[in-house]
């Protein structure tokens, strides 16, 4: 071509034909002017070549950018889904349940629950830099690689940590170049979105171990029966071995192939240095585990009650301590075993303070089906027997009518058609009141009941968050005194740490919130009558060969030997035990003094500390003996009975009216003005009583000033010569 652009024929150019006579300089000048045409050919082609290839780049990487967006976003939520475990106090597991697909995953933190020398035994064995890469190792590939060329098949995959979090994340079975490229890719993007603390969690938590078995936590509690906590050396090469192959290395079925992967690993470790040849011998010489052992549960009901009431999370804690949890298992299952294949036993222990539940056993065994195992039984309503029998003196004692030295008879009795009779059917005649309690005699209780109202105890018992179920369509009785009511082993250890608490209940609390506390005490009875019946109820007779004077206690039987009963606390814990067969059919002979009694002091043995001393006496408790006692005191008389010569009535309040609303002008110290009492009938002298402390006597015109304790509810209570009294509540405001 022309420098003018036109086409040149080679038949034009001259010299084709014949020897050439051009000269050199003639040379030089066609050379001048067809050299600019080779060298824009040449760019041409360059051009194009590079046209070639960016848009041969650009294809690849849009399609690159393309297949990596059809990959979607990274499964965290799904890799994150674990087990529903539940955990003690401490956070100790008690019973994990499997997931919905059956395989065991459990939570697992690198950092708290995870031996440092199995971690550090499995980052030298699977990714030396993990700390370093971002996601890839490109020495670990090229090893790979070079492996692969010279024995012609896959050696080692050059799978870091982070990429074999993307193939359990996206499980594959094929491996090939796209999946281990898929891995590459997905490994950069784990590590842009997570730390490498989170990473190694994830890794511990879904690696697999043979079977439905997933993660270091349900592989070291199913084949060493703990926690990955604390391992030896052979176990942590165990566990580092399995995940390579887990199918081909289940222990329950390949134990040998699993024992050589075991000291592959344990050998590479020598070789770097990292393990002595001393310890790699003893090492090598431990029996890999065979069997599979069983998940943990423990506390079963609570578990289950968990699981169907708490929705906030996989991981539920609850107030419960699992050592003492597992204590006072063993020991219901022991003793249900002694006392026959069909009798049950339920515990509750409870922490005074805080009204939390400490160990919840609702039977022996959760699996016996012959003892209903799986009913939990401190659920169940039952007869408490004499248990309420407490609670029917203390009232007695808030209304200041009776004393624990006071006298009181224990004789044949007729309260219209119910006559009440003793457990041995015999009668002690007169008594004191602390004795009476103590030996839990029928009489006494139920002539106190009518003077308290039955009523009054079963609302009183509601407002202290009990739950006392009456037959249908029957209104509170005498009965309620001897158990002719129904409540359950949780209520009742929940009324019990009431007096442990002088006076106030807190209602029990198993699931922990990590928000505050929103529960508030509840009222029994007031504290000088909370401390009186705790302090008779520390002098009650123990069992056989058990430590006088160690607990406050009660039992009870129910009619029919159905129900046998032992409640007791200390300063720190009060615990319930109740025995019986959870069809409600009577056993012969079942007694709560000699079935239940002794399971009570031996849980309280089996919690390891020494018994906690009850609260001091608080102001205002009367400390003295029977002679020493003001008049009306010394001896309890029943309700409405007559006195003097028969035209003398029972002392009677009449100002002012039970459940009066008291408006009274402060002077100017600030203080309540008197207010005017006024009495009629009862046999002077007559003693005036506020919240259960004497102020005097009413004078002869049966009146008297009383001096408002301050704003509230107040109790005020008369009592006569003969130690008959009335009492009226009223408020004043």
């Amino acid at each position: 071509m022309s420098a003018s652009g036109r086409k040149i024929s080679p038949s034009s150019w001259p010299g084709l034909t014949r020897p050439s006579t051009t000269s050199f300089a003639e040379k030089q000048d066609v050379d001048a002017r067809v050299k600019p045409g080779h060298e824009r050919l040449r760019k041409r082609r360059v051009f194009r070549l590079a046209a070639i290839a960016f848009a041969a780049l650009a294809f690849v990487t849009l399609a690159f950018t393309a297949w990596v967006t059809s990959l979607g976003p990274l499964p965290f939520e799904q890799a994150r889904q674990i087990s529903t475990t539940i955990v003690d106090r401490n956070g100790k597991l008690l019973r994990a349940y499997a997931m919905g697909d059956g395989r065991w995953r459990l939570p697992v933190n690198a950092r708290t629950g995870v031996d440092p020398s199995y971690l550090r035994l499995l980052l030298a064995y699977e990714d030396r830099r993990f700390y370093s890469h971002h996601g890839v190792d490109p020495r670990a590939l090229v090893r790979a690689a070079l492996q692969l060329a010279a024995s012609g098949r896959i050696v080692s995959g050059g799978s870091t940590i982070t990429m074999q979090v993307a193939r359990l994340m996206e499980p594959r079975r094929e491996r090939s170049l796209q999946a281990k490229l898929r891995q590459i890719v997905r490994a950069i993007q784990i590590e842009r979105q997570l730390t490498k603390a989170q990473i190694l969690d994830l890794y511990l938590a879904l690696a697999p171990f043979g079977g439905n078995l997933e993660g270091v936590r349900a592989a070291s509690i199913a084949y060493f029966g703990k926690e990955p906590k604390r391992l030896s050396l052979a176990e942590s090469a165990l566990l580092v071995a399995l995940p390579q192959s887990p199918e081909t290395r289940r222990l329950d079925r390949h134990p040998d192939v699993a024992r050589i992967a075991r000291d592959r690993v344990v050998n590479r470790m020598v070789e770097d240095g990292r393990v002595s040849v001393e310890d790699a011998v003893q090492a090598k010489a431990v029996v890999v585990p065979r069997l599979r052992q069983p998940m943990p549960i423990l506390a079963p009901h609570s578990a289950d009650q968990a699981l169907a009431t708490a929705r906030d999370g996989p991981v539920i804690r609850l107030t419960l301590d699992s050592g003492l949890q597992k204590t006072l298992e063993g020991l219901a299952r022991d003793r249900a075993t002694a006392l026959g294949p069909d009798i049950s036993v339920a515990i509750v222990a409870v922490d005074n303070e805080s009204g939390d539940v400490l160990s919840h056993v609702g039977s022996p065994d959760y699996f016996d089906e012959r003892r209903a195992g799986q009913v939990d039984m401190t659920r169940a309503v039952r007869s408490p027997g004499s248990t309420l029998k407490p609670f029917i003196y203390g009232l007695a004692f808030e209304d200041g009518f009776v004393h624990p030295e006071s006298l009181i008879d224990d004789r044949p009795v007729r309260f219209g058609s119910y006559a009440p009779e003793n457990f041995d059917m015999t009668f002690q005649g007169t008594v004191a009141v602390r004795k009476a309690l103590q030996l839990s005699l029928n009489v006494p209780a139920i002539a106190l009941l009518d003077r308290v109202g039955s009523s009054r105890l079963s609302s009183r018992l509601k407002q202290a968050g009990a739950n006392p179920v009456l037959p249908k369509d029957e209104a509170p009785g005498l009965a309620m005194g001897l158990g002719g009511v129904g409540i359950t082993l949780r209520d009742l250890v929940q009324l019990y740490s009431g007096l442990a608490r002088l006076g106030t209940t807190r209602p029990l609390r198993e699931i922990a919130t990590a928000t505050d506390d929103p529960r508030e005490s509840l009222r029994l009875m007031d504290q000088v009558a909370a401390w009186q019946v705790g302090n008779v109820l520390m002098g009650t007779p123990p069992p056989e060969n058990a430590a006088h004077n160690r607990i406050a206690f009660k039992t009870g039987t129910s009619y029919g030997y159905r129900d046998a009963w032992s409640v007791g606390f200390d300063g720190r814990l009060t615990i319930g035990v109740w025995v019986g067969r959870p069809d409600g059919a009577p056993v012969p002979g079942l007694v709560g003094r000699i079935a239940a009694a002794p399971i009570l002091f031996d849980a309280f043995a089996r919690t390891g500390k020494l018994p906690t001393a009850l609260p001091k006496p608080p102001k205002g408790a009367l400390l003295a003996s029977n002679a020493k006692l003001p008049l009306p005191l010394r001896r309890f008389r029943p309700a409405g009975e007559l006195v003097g010569t028969g035209s003398e009535k029972a002392p009677r309040i009449q100002f002012p009216p039970n459940g009066a609303r008291i408006d009274v002008d402060r002077g100017n110290g600030g203080q309540f003005s008197a207010m005017p009492v006024k009495v009629a009938g009862g046999v002077l002298p007559i003693t005036m009583l506020v919240n259960g402390v004497s102020v005097g006597e009413i004078d002869d015109r049966r009146q008297r000033l009383v001096e408002p304790p301050g704003p509230g509810f107040a109790r005020l209570t008369v009592i006569d010569a003969v130690g008959v009294a009335d009492t009226v509540v009223i408020r004043f405001q």
